[in-house]
């Protein structure tokens, strides 16, 4: 009974019972709520829920109780902001990918040792369901069991080339895409929708679906042209390929649905423009599009069909 009170009991109880000899102190959110969209069945895709944050973050030991001084403290607002600034980044399908997250940022504090997180669904059955998980800091554990760092990269920046229609089943690909290949920096090629018209659905959500699949067959359209062009769906496939120089073509889908904010589909030219500016591209190449982009983010350049083959 003891094992299941602490089990299900608040998490500063979990925190005292596994704290050790030498306690640390510790600041917590309790009962937090929020509305958000999360989850990974259809059906909760565009209906908000109602997700309840507790929080414990176990903290280095100060002086600031007998100096009375706010700035030796973490402050409670850290938990609440690490919280409220992952739900504005995206939308997560997992609860335990939003937790992780979650606890990320809250030890992003240098003073931060350990997190509690429980995060539960108060929508989905007569009770609630959740997810619970402890997090160290990276430097407290590295000072438990020290690894070697590996060295980290500069950040990249790609270029992000829009390749029309007329140019993907074009003679010039292979020179294209040669020029892409070649070039300085890592590329994220975009494709514009098929040339046949894709169906038509009455309702909004389902015709958005409907466009991004289209483009995403095109995609995969052009990968059976070149080996070299490599299919990637996710913020974090695409972050890998972008450092490991990897040419992706970009499959809208599931960041487009995912995205807290997600882009409205008037034009593909557009979506380019929106993935450009998510990854701070060094510019954003439009090879044929029938529509012209201005952007105060990103450089954009427009190239003709019949224009020489150059980034």
């Amino acid at each position: 009974m003891e094992e299941i009170s602490t089990a299900f009991g608040a998490l500063s109880g979990r925190a005292a019972a596994t704290a050790g000899t030498d306690p640390l102190d510790r600041i917590c959110v309790r009962d937090y709520l929020r509305s958000v969209e999360i989850g990974a069945f259809q059906s909760e895709r565009g209906v908000d829920q109602r997700i309840r944050f507790n929080v414990v973050l176990e903290v280095s030991h100060h002086n600031a109780a007998s100096s009375d001084d706010v700035d030796k403290v973490i402050s409670y607002d850290t938990i609440v902001e690490a919280i409220d600034l992952q739900l504005s980044t995206e939308r997560i399908n997992l609860l335990e990918t939003l937790a992780e997250r979650v606890a990320e940022r809250c030890l992003e504090d240098p003073r931060a040792v350990r997190v509690f997180v429980r995060i539960e669904k108060m929508d989905r059955i007569p009770g609630t369901l959740g997810v619970e998980i402890v997090r160290n800091s990276k430097d407290h554990f590295d000072a438990i069991h020290p690894v070697s760092v590996p060295h980290v990269n500069e950040v990249k920046h790609p270029v992000v080339v829009f390749l029309a229609n007329e140019v993907v089943h074009g003679p010039n690909l292979g020179a294209w895409l040669d020029a892409i290949a070649a070039y300085d920096l890592p590329a994220i090629i975009c494709v514009d929708r098929p040339e046949i018209a894709p169906p038509r659905a009455q309702v909004s959500m389902a015709q958005r679906r409907i466009d991004l699949l289209a483009m995403e067959q095109n995609a995969w359209v052009l990968a059976g042209k070149d080996k070299r062009c490599v299919v990637v769906d996710s913020r974090t496939e695409l972050d890998w390929a972008v450092k490991h120089d990897q040419l992706s073509v970009w499959a809208p889908s599931k960041m487009v649905l995912d995205a807290v904010e997600s882009p409205e589909i008037r034009s593909t030219e557009g979506l380019a423009l929106w993935l450009a500016s998510g990854f701070q591209a060094d510019r954003l190449v439009l090879v044929g599009a029938k529509e012209q982009i201005e952007s105060d983010e990103v450089k954009v350049l427009q190239v003709a069909i019949n224009a020489p083959v150059k980034l």
